[in-house]
């Protein structure tokens, strides 16, 4: 089944662009020189990251509204979601990982795309954020790793019934570990926890990622397993009704459908 609202050539250049803001923002810290020193935060660069990726998302959207793919009724389904999904990661901030509105990122990304889901999962953590004070320099990267979640799922490959339940399910499950593997790389690199588990700015790749997966297995998993397992859960026994509730209220909302004006003689 093809997406609901289709990414663009203008829209699709804007995500290029906020994809290549993001792997930068993420993988600058592991391009310095052998022996530099690196801040102990974010705090020089994540200010940055947030003015440049909000007026990006603005120009997603923005661009998409002007070639038509998008119109005031997607909008108002995507403020929905991103309501609803903010809502429900209010619902248990820092409790074991869990994030009931992973759900609903994925869920969106699948039935409205590709653009849609990236939008959908970066504005979701932005007001998620809002509304639980979880304002910091770890936002912007929040952001952008929950928009690849929306994004990713828009890029499944079509199915239905059980089959696709079954999909999503994996994905969800796969993409929870993923976005902790993810997200762990804002502070990882500027912080020290010991010789075995901690960056070396110039050392091999093989040996500072062996050292970054101890870290994972043995601070991280456990929360990111809690994320994982509850998004599997939730799309498994509720993903079918869910995913009918929202192609339901598309294909009356009618986004799809060419606006065409009548002249009416008077």
């Amino acid at each position: 089944m093809s997406a609901l609202v289709p990414v663009r050539l203008r829209s699709a250049l804007v995500m290029a662009v906020v994809f290549v803001v993001g792997i930068v923002a993420f993988g600058w810290p592991f391009l310095v020189e052998p022996g530099a020193a690196l801040d102990t935060s974010h705090s020089g660069d994540a200010p940055f990251v947030f003015v440049v990726l909000l007026p990006l998302l603005a120009a997603l959207v923005l661009s998409e509204l002007t070639s038509g793919a998008l119109d005031a009724k997607a909008v108002a389904m995507l403020g929905m979601l991103a309501a609803v999904g903010g809502a429900l990661r209010a619902l248990g901030p820092g409790t074991a990982g869990l994030e009931p509105s992973f759900a609903v990122i994925i869920l969106g990304g699948r039935v409205f795309g590709r653009g849609f889901g990236f939008v959908l999962g970066a504005v979701t953590i932005f007001v998620g954020a809002l509304l639980t004070g979880g304002v910091g320099p770890w936002l912007p990267f929040q952001m952008v790793a929950a928009g690849w979640v929306g994004f990713f799922a828009g890029c499944l490959p079509p199915g239905r019934g059980r089959v696709e339940i079954g999909m999503l399910a994996g994905y969800a499950a796969a993409v929870g570990l993923v976005y902790g593997l993810v997200m762990n790389l804002w502070f990882w690199p500027f912080a020290s926890y010991g010789p075995e588990v901690s960056y070396v700015a110039g050392d091999p790749v093989s040996e500072n990622l062996g050292r970054y997966l101890v870290f994972f297995v043995t601070t991280s998993l456990p929360w990111d397993l809690g994320r994982s397992v509850l998004s599997l859960l939730l799309i498994a026994l509720a993903g079918r009704p869910l995913l009918r509730a929202l192609r339901r209220a598309a294909r009356r909302a009618a986004f799809d459908a060419p606006v065409v004006f009548e002249r009416r003689d008077a």
